[in-house]
């Protein structure tokens, strides 16, 4: 190749040439001045014209990575400065890498370098400066030296090339030159092939275009369709002095995460239904779906000015945390297992016990084929191999005929074990504050002395009692049974959480993944659509309704409304448990009557609520936002008038208590005798005494809150300073009286009275759901489908 760019005669690899010539990571302009000057001595000097050309030795690329030749350099076309440096002068043949360490070394004339970039006057031969010295140009950084390598590249070369190659002497785009393959290792690996022949071409802003092939020498080792914002400065930094680096491009880990790095469970459901049914409908299932999860994570890490990081993700999206997501990255854009939450792997993937991890456990990578960890022995599995052939199985390979499974099932004790629950049921944030603190209330109680296990409340056959387990099959392959007799734990996990979000995102549904997330929430369910009635209504012209695009055919709308009515009824199915749950761990008797009632005399009473639970308080679960319990008590006059109420809610879904809005404006009276579990936050702020705040972040005290660790070890105070739980809630085998006074008011026609009672139990107040950004249609959900138990009447005549 000549110094002005045309291909020379005794080139023998033109394409090498070509690459030699367009491929460094900040490419300069080739100085057209040098270029005639050489031209001129090449006339004039005969063979000496020959002794400068540029001879490049055969060289092998790997991955993208490429050796530059070894060049002879004349003195004449360097800058003065650089070539004073080489010993022997400018005669002397060099080797590229003492080229490119004298380049540099030299900080003078990197300087000067960076300014010649900037206005695209450069020598060509300095286009070979390896990345980590254009980096650390004076006023010019790497995504800077990029585009304008690019620009360079494309538009200063000489046009007058020969046109097959296209403009400039480059290969033309679809040349039929060898294309080369690489794996990205992503959640769903793909494959994407790669041109070598094929080049960026700069739009107007002269920035590269995205998604465009790139030339690998260009590029170092970009990926295809990632933008200059991911390019590595330091890819090409050794390649002038280690040529053969290019297998440490490679991903250790590529073949593990070709097949997906973490099974879904609609994978696992093809052998366990039945467990995939009761857990699509869980909490666990829930976790990263939940509309009052990602409102409730933003508002704590805008509170604390982004110092929370991933800690709420690790719990209720372990794969996505695993995986590497962002959390400007919505989960419902990534693959399925991301918004799955706990979904299989995320505890059968685990083989060491953590304990107080605060979320943060290793899930062991893998397809479906790779072992998976249980409290069981494996025999179920061991005898699906050894039979392969009737159970038609394929435990090495995800393809031919059969059954993917896998290939071996490694008992882990720890699963069985409370301990297990620990990680993500016992959780502290950085002032040392505990959210979770289940675990505490556990090792506490009557259960741990017992050797009750959560699992036996929460996954045996009664729900919240520890009254063993139900039997039932290991596994169900193509339609043959194994091990039928297997002790059967119940994957629902039975709490009092329940969803708000829309039917056709959950429960958890195979068939539900016709339409993405987003289109879900434009599908008025509540309206009706899909119905008959409705429909029918829209065919005759009686109403008029606008549907998106995505739900304009009524036989779509139909069909999603079939998945709707069937996540309706189980979640129904969940409501009845949640209220069995609740149940089974509690006791209300009453009333007790401490006076006989009168006419114009007040009445005072009082009922008797029982924490029958002995494993841990009631409520339980994440403080600050903790579920509340609370007793509404109603009494009716003998004209089935509403005389007297405790218990009731304003407006806006809240409880009549100080958070409540309508308490606030006086539109509203203060429920003085409210009977509410709910533990909260006090917080000393520098204004006033203690205060009730819905999160433990101080806000009156810094301007910005970060949630910073506590200058003293809180064991110290036995909490931390200015933060502290006001507790209300019920430990297990205890009980509190529920004290009530009429008022004489009430009484003042003679008759039979009604009293009602109920408990009442919600995952979140409105006013914290408020407070976090939440929509008006989650705040109505979580009050609608608030779960009631204990609900009784008693009825007493007064003449």
């Amino acid at each position: 190749m000549d110094f002005d760019g045309q291909n020379s005669d005794t080139n023998e690899n033109p394409t090498t040439d070509t690459y030699f010539r367009a491929s460094s990571e900040n490419l300069l302009a080739m100085n057209r001045t040098s270029s005639l000057l050489l031209l001129a001595i090449s006339i004039v000097g005969g063979l000496l014209l020959a002794f400068f050309f540029v001879q490049p030795e055969e060289i092998e690329q790997a991955k993208y990575l490429s050796v530059l030749p070894r060049t002879k350099i004349p003195g004449s076309t360097f800058e003065k400065g650089f070539i004073d440096n080489i010993e022997g002068g400018g005669d002397r043949e060099i080797s590229e890498s003492e080229l490119l360490q004298l380049i540099c070394s030299n900080q003078e004339l990197l300087v000067d370098l960076s300014k010649k970039i900037a206005n695209g006057t450069a020598d060509p031969v300095l286009t070979s400066l390896p990345n980590v010295c254009i980096s650390n140009l004076p006023g010019l950084n790497p995504s800077e030296a990029y585009s304008k390598s690019i620009q360079l590249a494309s538009y200063q070369e000489p046009m007058s090339a020969a046109p097959a190659n296209g403009p400039s002497g480059l290969p033309a785009r679809n040349s039929n030159a060898e294309k080369k393959t690489v794996a990205t290792p992503t959640a769903s690996s793909s494959t994407g092939t790669f041109d070598t022949n094929d080049f960026f071409t700069p739009d107007d802003t002269n920035q590269p275009m995205v998604g465009t092939p790139v030339n690998p020498r260009l590029s170092g080792n970009i990926m295809l369709g990632q933008s200059a914002q991911a390019w590595n400065p330091h890819a090409n930094a050794t390649q002038a002095v280690a040529p053969n680096t290019a297998a440490c491009d490679e991903d250790p880990h590529a073949n593990v995460y070709s097949r997906g790095a973490f099974p879904s469970a609609e994978e696992c459901a093809v052998c366990h239904q039945q467990i995939f049914d009761e857990w699509s409908v869980s909490s666990h299932a829930y976790a990263a779906v939940s509309p009052m999860f990602h409102v409730f994570e933003q508002k704590i890490n805008d509170l604390a000015q982004g110092t929370v990081g991933y800690f709420c993700l690790r719990c209720h999206a372990p794969v996505a945390t695993t995986m590497g997501l962002r959390r400007d990255q919505p989960i419902w854009d990534g693959p399925k297992v991301f918004r799955e939450g706990v979904t299989c792997v995320a505890c059968h993937r685990v083989k060491t016990n953590y304990t107080k991890a605060n979320g943060e456990r290793r899930i062991e990578p893998g397809d479906i084929n790779e072992p998976v960890y249980g409290a069981g022995d494996g025999i179920a599995v061991e005898t699906a191999i050894k039979y392969k052939e009737f159970f038609k199985v394929l435990p090495d390979s995800t393809t031919g005929t059969g059954q993917a499974i896998h290939r071996r099932a490694i008992q882990f004790e720890e699963l069985s074990e409370s301990t297990f629950c620990a990680s993500c049921h016992q959780v502290a944030v950085q002032p040392g504050i505990k959210l979770e603190v289940v675990w505490d209330q556990y090792r506490a109680s009557p259960a741990w002395r017992e050797g009750t296990t959560c699992q036996d409340c929460h996954m045996g056959k009664v729900p919240g009692m520890a009254e063993g387990y139900s039997v039932g099959p290991a596994a169900v392959v193509n339609d043959k049974v194994v091990n039928p007799e297997r002790k059967h734990t119940n994957h629902m996990y039975y709490g009092p959480g329940y969803p708000i979000t829309h039917p056709g995102i959950f429960p958890q549904s195979k068939s539900a993944d016709r339409w993405h997330f987003n289109e879900w929430l434009l599908f008025d369910w509540q309206a009706g659509w899909g119905t008959e009635a409705f429909e029918k209504a829209v065919a005759v012209g009686q109403i008029h309704p606008y549907f998106p695009s995505i739900w304009s055919s009524a036989d779509d709308r139909m069909d999603a409304r079939e998945i709707v009515d069937k996540n309706i009824q189980k979640i129904a199915y969940k409501k009845d448990v949640r209220r069995q749950v609740l149940e089974n761990g509690s006791q209300l008797d009453g009333p007790f009557f401490t006076c006989n009632p009168k006419l114009g005399a007040p009445l005072t009473l009082y009922y008797c609520l029982t924490n029958t639970n002995n494993g841990h308080n009631m409520p339980s679960g994440s403080l600050g936002a903790q579920p509340q319990i609370w007793m509404n008590v109603v009494l009716i006059g003998p004209n089935g008038e509403r005389i007297w109420e405790t218990g009731y809610l304003d407006t806006d879904g809240d409880l009549a208590d100080i958070h409540s809005r309508d308490v606030l404006n006086r539109r509203v009276p203060l429920d003085k005798q409210l009977f509410n579990l709910q533990t909260k936050f006090l917080t000393t702020n520098v204004k006033g005494t203690d205060r009730e705040m819905y999160l433990p972040v101080n806000l009156d005290i810094d301007q910005l809150p970060f949630l910073r660790p506590a200058p003293q070890p809180s064991t110290v105070i036995n909490h931390p300073p200015f933060i502290r739980m006001e507790a209300h809630s019920l430990p297990p085998n205890a009980e509190r009286k529920a004290k009530f006074v009429i008022p004489a008011d009430c009484f003042q026609n003679p008759g039979t009275y009604r009293l009602s009672v109920r408990m009442r139990s919600r995952s979140h107040p409105v006013y914290f759901m408020r407070f976090c950004g939440a929509t008006p249609e989650m705040m109505k959900a979580m009050t609608q489908e608030a779960a009631d138990f204990h609900v009784q009447s008693s009825v007493f005549e007064i003449w």
